[in-house]
């Protein structure tokens, strides 16, 4: 019973942080934008993901959790520190998924700033410049009562609530459409590109491994190389999540 309590809980906080603004920015982009991310450093995003944007000449950004880097997991085997070195000296943008990769909503004040902080000091040590500014929603679970000092932290959190972001968005949750075989298909990427297009609007793909045979959570290569062959005939710039939120402040 109290488990279902606290998750009945979790879903509130999630559907007040949607819909509760505390960061309501105006975009001022000039053109339509596409960002893609990649969140908890599978060893495929890194090689075969990341190679896929650089042939594109694109680069991506890759939400990070110190504390799992180098741990596999049963759907894809992760990247190491190396990688997310190689990562970052690519021109890829690292940013932050908590340390540990709990939920926001399952933290308290004192609990997310010991993660952020923990995840900042573990990049560093990887290299002094590497700096995070933006935060992704571990699980994509929002949270309300953490929202504020999200923003006091960084500059965007993305969910993974879909939808295209024009006019008016808050910055501290950001939509973001799967980049993810089970969920989106060649003609869904086309209808998100559209949609950008009419609403001259910030397009963000979410997704996790890039493989043949992905995991539940993944895609195949041919659905990363079609969305930025799509972004390209439409001449949309790709953006890091860094780059674009410039943009979107003008």
């Amino acid at each position: 019973m109290n488990a279902m309590l606290s998750e009945a809980r979790v879903k509130v906080s999630h559907r007040l942080a949607m819909h509760l603004h505390v960061d309501l920015v105006r975009l001022r982009n000039a053109t339509p934008m596409v960002s893609f991310t990649f969140d908890d450093l599978p060893r495929s995003a890194v090689t075969t993901g990341a190679e896929i944007l650089e042939a594109h000449g694109a680069r991506g950004t890759f939400y990070v959790s110190g504390g799992l880097v180098g741990v596999n997991t049963p759907d894809w085997d992760s990247g190491d520190a190396a990688d997310v070195v190689s990562l970052y000296r690519r021109g890829h943008e690292i940013g932050c998924h908590t340390f540990s990769h709990r939920r926001a909503c399952d933290l308290d004040e004192l609990s997310l700033a010991d993660e952020i902080a923990r995840n900042r000091i573990y990049f560093r040590s990887l290299d002094p410049s590497i700096e995070i500014g933006t935060f992704a929603y571990p699980f994509g679970y929002g949270s309300f009562a953490r929202k504020q000092m999200l923003k006091d932290a960084f500059v965007s959190c993305r969910s993974i609530v879909p939808g295209v972001n024009c006019g008016s968005v808050d910055m501290q949750f950001l939509r973001a459409m799967p980049l993810i075989d089970r969920q989106m298909t060649r003609d869904g990427i086309e209808r998100a590109f559209d949609e950008a297009q009419e609403n001259n609007g910030w397009l963000i793909f979410y997704g996790h491994d890039v493989a043949e045979e992905p995991s539940p959570y993944g895609c195949s290569p041919a659905l990363v190389d079609h969305a930025l062959a799509a972004a390209a005939r439409r001449k949309i710039p790709v953006l890091t999540m860094a780059e674009a939120q410039r943009c979107a402040r003008v």
